[in-house]
């Protein structure tokens, strides 16, 4: 079985590798990436999933982010290996880090992403309603889901770096 634990600086080369492979190296090109920069991960929530051998099997990031005064939680990228897709590990990472989320007691997390799949996950565009992303983003993949009932009353704005 496959436990999340917190990234660590020796896991940097294999986590970047499992994101190229699952996003190709041009990812970094993506707005998001923009936010991201010259910005550390949130460290207790950005996890790695290995194996018994050691072997990376998946990874989480979040990054902190800036909507008008409020603080938020951008998450991603989130990568399963292609050799563990299908076991539920995207899913034990994601529900494993917002949970950790709550706990650390951040209000707020957006993604870019799909709705059909972050659903699930509590994210929905309703949530992002009024925000805005950086160019060039789909606004309709700008999702968000509330850590805290209320969290997004009166956040509106454009998503900014830290």
């Amino acid at each position: 079985m496959l436990l999340p634990t917190p990234e660590t600086p020796d896991d940097i080369f294999e986590v970047e590798n499992l994101f190229d492979l699952a996003f190709a190296p041009g990812r970094t090109a993506l707005s998001s990436y923009r936010l991201r920069e010259g910005v550390d991960p949130v460290p207790d929530l950005s996890l790695v999933a290995r194996d018994e051998d050691g072997i990376i099997g998946g990874a989480i990031r979040y990054w902190p982010v800036r909507i008008g005064a409020a603080g938020a939680l951008l998450l991603g990228p989130v990568a399963v290996h292609p050799t563990r897709q299908g076991e539920g590990l995207g899913h034990l990472l994601i529900s494993e880090s917002l949970e950790r989320a709550v706990d650390a007691g951040w209000q707020r997390v957006i993604l870019v992403g799909d709705e059909p799949y972050y659903r699930r996950f509590g994210f929905t565009r309703e949530q992002a309603k009024g925000l805005e992303f950086p160019p060039p983003t789909n606004p309709d993949r700008l999702l968000a889901r509330a850590l805290k009932e209320g969290a997004f009353d009166g956040v509106e704005g454009m998503v900014e770096r830290w």
